[in-house]
């Protein structure tokens, strides 16, 4: 039976309309005769009837086997389950198959295509949100890096915010909620998360049911519901989990090149601000107008900022070193062996000891890594002088040329003790500024009072500021008042009127 419709429709004009004959438009067509008459009978050509279901009777009797082991594989990684090639292979070495593989894969493949599971569409209301980590490649300061970033959309106007950062962690987890806050201009009433450990501390019946304390602390600063998805069961956030591929496949291709996170983060905010104009299919008005409503539904966010930080304890070490996300940070060595608390921050490492910060630094996202801060180890470069020139925190210690003019004076006029005078100067940045101090030593070098006295004394007239004159200008309620003049005649009476008292 013939299935094109221009044959079809040809046959059927030359004979009905042009009264060629069958038999000649059986030589015309090269068709038989029964054909021609099916053609003439109907104006299309007939549906071809169902396949029945044939007997298998090489496969059949190991079908049960390959569901066996399609059901095994649901327990492996993914990684190692079987591909077709290797479920013939087994069936042909251990279970006698002699069939081809092609009927095999057809098997594998009718199985997974009964078994493949059908999604609920879900309704999502006004003012919910769900969030996700994604990453990216991209090239950091000429550097290969992969980047997280992180995703919060809201499913009802399909608008959402994306940020990216060194690592997905506690700080960067909260950091990327509370500036999709400011985006959104609102806290969504509910957030949809899955089971990552930065969120969920313990998992029950497949289920976050113990949040983190850091998670807690920012639920109960912002004061939304959350809601933690079934372990391996993407689609209940199926909304945020598309938009970490579009924002993967829009804002980060081709491979992103930056130099500093926050201007590539802004660059990703007005990206995000620009997909609002977009009108969604079957909606009536764009993202922007549908984020309103999304907005009326939000709770309001908070005056206060939320700090985004981690904290964790930690110990001091002989070196006066303690060690935060896989780097040391030095503190003074006075801390030395003792316990204290570190506080992270996206750009900040600050160091706690007996309530209060002994330390602050910059925050590496490297690892392995040392961050010395030379004034830490003043304290014991006085007690071992010699170490000035071989310590390893001074190694790289840029200071002002006048300290080198002011110890290599000291040091030509006194030797050791000298040396043990220039430390004791530089143990002034302990409570001084470096700029405060380079510029003392220059005035005592130019006076040539070279002494730690001396200097500490300009150091404290050059914080002192001259008095300033009070004007009336402006203030017309005191100009007509009169202050008498002192009667210097007073003093001299009452001071003789004291000494006549017994």
């Amino acid at each position: 039976m013939i299935k094109d419709m221009d044959t079809w429709t040809n046959v059927r004009r030359d004979v009905l309309v042009d009264e060629m004959s069958r038999r000649e438009a059986c030589r015309k067509y090269n068709l038989n005769f029964r054909t021609i008459q099916k053609i003439l009978k109907h104006p299309e050509p007939p549906d071809r009837p169902k396949e029945y279901a044939r007997d298998k009777p090489k496969i059949g009797p190991f079908i049960s086997v390959i569901h066996e082991i399609l059901e095994a594989d649901k327990k492996v990684n993914a990684k190692q389950r079987h591909t077709g090639k290797r479920i013939f292979e087994r069936l042909r070495d251990e279970h006698g198959y002699t069939g081809g593989i092609t009927v095999v894969r057809d098997e594998i493949r009718r199985y997974k295509q009964a078994a493949a599971e059908v999604f609920m569409p879900l309704a999502h209301p006004p003012g919910e949100a769900q969030f996700d980590f994604g990453e990216a490649k991209a090239i950091y300061r000429g550097r290969e890096i992969k980047v997280m970033f992180c995703v919060m959309s809201l499913p009802y106007s399909d608008a959402f915010f994306c940020q990216a950062f060194p690592r997905e962690c506690t700080e960067t987890f909260q950091e990327g909620h509370v500036r999709a806050f400011q985006f959104f201009g609102g806290v969504p009433n509910r957030i949809s998360y899955d089971n990552s450990k930065i969120a969920v501390a313990k998992i029950v019946g497949g289920r976050g049911e113990k949040p983190t304390r850091e998670f807690l602390r920012l639920q109960s600063h912002h004061l939304y519901d959350r809601h933690f998805c079934l372990v391996r069961r993407p689609n209940e956030k199926g909304h945020t989990e598309g938009l970490v591929k579009f924002a993967r496949r829009n804002f980060m291709v081709p491979v992103p090149h930056f130099d500093d996170f926050e201007q590539f983060n802004q660059k990703l905010a007005d990206d995000c601000r620009n997909d609002l104009n977009r009108k969604l299919r079957g909606q009536e008005g764009t993202k922007a107008e549908l984020l309103d409503e999304d907005r009326q539904a939000m709770l309001p966010i908070p005056e206060d900022r939320f700090e985004t930080r981690r904290v964790k304890a930690g110990k001091v070490n002989t070196l006066s070193l303690t060690r935060f996300d896989r780097n040391d940070y030095s503190v003074p060595t006075q801390y030395a062996h003792r316990e204290v608390v570190l506080v992270g921050s996206l750009d900040r490492v600050r160091i706690v000891a007996d309530s209060h910060v002994i330390a602050e630094h910059v925050r590496d996202w490297e690892s392995e890594n040392v961050h010395y801060d030379p004034v830490h180890y003043l304290a014991l470069l006085e007690r071992k002088p010699n170490s000035l020139d071989f310590g390893k925190p001074f190694e790289q210690w840029d200071l002002p040329d006048a300290f080198g003019v002011l110890r290599r004076r000291l040091e030509s006029e006194s030797g050791s003790d000298g040396r043990r005078e220039f430390i004791k100067v530089l143990r002034l940045l302990e409570k001084h500024k470096l700029r405060e101090l380079a510029e003392a030593i220059d005035r005592a070098l130019e006076i040539g009072a070279m002494t730690v006295d001396v200097i500490q004394i300009l150091l404290q007239e050059g914080r002192e500021s001259p008095a300033k004159l009070f004007r009336l200008d402006g203030r017309p309620h005191l100009q007509d008042h009169h202050i008498p003049e002192p009667q210097i005649s007073q003093y001299g009476d009452l001071s003789q009127h004291q000494e006549k008292q017994p």
